[in-house]
């Protein structure tokens, strides 16, 4: 019984510096805090004493939130695709660790990471980057108190930087057609061709092997996508496609069809003027020894593509929203669509998609009406209402 009392009573004097210690009893050994105020003291041991009710025990009072985001980060590299994982890791190293990474886990407050938050965009730090921050600690306190480390996650009661939301771009019919023009002859023509057919993510269309396309039923698989993790320039690596649902087949047209027909040939060309200095890894899309093609190298010739045609400087996710719009303003059901972009539910293609819908918009509105217009019942005046006897 003295020992249950020792967790749960402190001890809080005043140092010579002026500074205030506060202490307290776990598992027969000491726990101590230093503070400028006695209140901070006294709200030490109102925490900790939750916390011992809760669970706490002494060995989780020693690890530090660098030692523990190490080992989430450690487990976690099992459970995620390589590049989130690197990103994770460097989203710790740079802007988590230097800040709080010295904290006791268990004194981490929400204070502390709202802080945090603010500090980094009073750093300039993008809100974008904040927000994946955000993320990391979310969920590596998640992990923690469902491990019992902690009795709760404090990231819960912060409130990180909301990103603006910025306006969608795309072209329209006209606007993709000269694009198309534009890219006759180049030799990523086929390329081009099938993100605004299909709507495919770039690192998608980037994975594609000619093993994924099926000729006669003019059908391809999306089965990856390509991985380039940062500090890695030369191997190729693959990873699953970004949810189980982006594994999908997506039907072709003939024009798209033909357009890999010449790309074929063309490639097998390349292959036989490059010979043994070939690079073979089944890909459609490569560079001119046949290795994947950078992201930043297709963004620079995207570049230059779009400023020889003369369009408006858009991103090439954008074009991906092209597809998608140019499908919905031509009576394409949003479930097809939905399917041909990977997404979970067609509720998912109407939330990010659904105001590129007007003409459908205006059909519901001309077709309600009709179907409210009041019908008047006209009757025959010389009749007369059959007398009905109350007697």
């Amino acid at each position: 019984m003295t020992k249950r009392r020792g967790n749960h009573e402190g001890s809080i004097y005043q140092r010579k510096d002026g500074k205030w210690r506060a202490q307290i009893t776990l598992e027969g050994r000491r726990l101590s805090f230093t503070a400028k105020t006695r209140r901070e003291c006294q709200d030490w041991i109102k925490n900790t004493v939750n916390q011992i009710d809760e669970g706490l025990t002494y060995s989780s009072t020693k690890i530090t939130l660098e030692g523990y985001l190490d080992d989430w980060l450690t487990s976690k590299k099992a459970s995620v695709q390589e590049s989130t994982y690197i990103h994770y890791e460097q989203l710790s190293r740079t802007y988590i660790k230097p800040k709080i990474g010295r904290k006791r886990l268990k004194d981490v407050r929400p204070e502390h990471i709202q802080r945090l938050y603010n500090r980094l965009q009073e750093e300039k730090v993008g809100v974008p980057t904040i927000e994946k921050v955000h993320i990391v600690l979310h969920s590596a306190f998640s992990q923690a108190a469902k491990m019992g480390i902690l009795p709760r996650n404090p990231v819960t009661a912060t409130i990180p930087p909301r990103p603006t939301a910025k306006e969608m771009q795309i072209y329209d019919d006209s606007q993709v057609s000269q694009m198309l023009v534009t890219a006759k002859g180049h030799r990523w023509e086929a390329l081009y061709q099938l993100a605004v057919t299909t709507g495919m993510r770039q690192m998608e269309i980037l994975g594609l092997k000619w093993t994924d396309l099926d000729w006669s039923r003019q059908v391809i698989r999306v089965e990856r996508q390509l991985t380039r993790p940062k500090g890695i320039c030369t191997e190729v690596r693959f990873s699953q496609p970004k949810t189980k649902y982006a594994r999908r087949s997506i039907a072709l047209g003939s024009q798209t069809i033909q357009h890999l027909r010449t790309h074929y040939q063309n490639q097998f060309e390349e292959i036989q003027v490059a010979g043994e200095n070939w690079s073979d890894h089944g890909l459609i899309f490569t560079t001119s020894n046949g290795t994947p093609i950078h992201p930043r190298n297709l963004l620079r010739n995207y570049k230059a593509l779009l400023r020889d045609a003369g369009l408006p400087k858009i991103r090439f996710h954008d074009l991906r929203h092209t597809a998608a719009s140019l499908m919905l303003n031509h009576g394409i059901p949003v479930i097809v669509v939905s399917r041909r972009l990977g997404h979970a539910r067609p509720s998912i293609t109407l939330d990010i998609y659904g105001h590129f819908i007007p003409t459908m918009q205006s059909e519901a509105a001309r077709l309600m009406d009709e179907l409210v217009t009041p019908i008047e019942l006209h009757q025959n005046c010389t009749e007369t209402a059959p007398k009905i006897d109350l007697s």
